[in-house]
């Protein structure tokens, strides 16, 4: 991935409808944190569906401004996953891996 354009780091879960509302406020207190205090990071947001089956995707998007600054964050394999203490306690669904993008205008 080119050094010059901006990154977009993509990951989905999924958790039980019931659990939504208190994962994303841990997921705002851990991974969403971690990001914001990255140096590099340029912004992030949590997206949520509901599945319609009693489960709910998560889906977090963060924009780096490079593929350095997500190393940073992410270590040396930046595509697999970070995952914090109580992610499974909740998770139903997860892609260990993450996806990345280049931000195009």
């Amino acid at each position: 991935m080119s050094e010059q354009q901006p990154v977009v780091r993509v990951w989905t879960c999924a958790v039980r409808t019931q659990d939504r509302e208190e994962y994303v406020d841990y997921v705002e207190r851990t991974g969403m944190e971690a990001y914001r205090s990255t140096p590099g990071n340029l912004d992030a947001w949590i997206l949520t569906r509901d599945l319609g089956d009693g489960h709910t995707e998560i889906t977090t998007v963060s924009r780096w401004e490079s593929m350095a600054a997500v190393i940073a964050f992410a270590g040396d394999d930046p595509e697999r996953a970070v995952y914090y203490p109580e992610d499974d306690r909740y998770l139903v669904e997860r892609d260990d891996r993450v996806r990345h993008y280049l931000q195009r205008a």
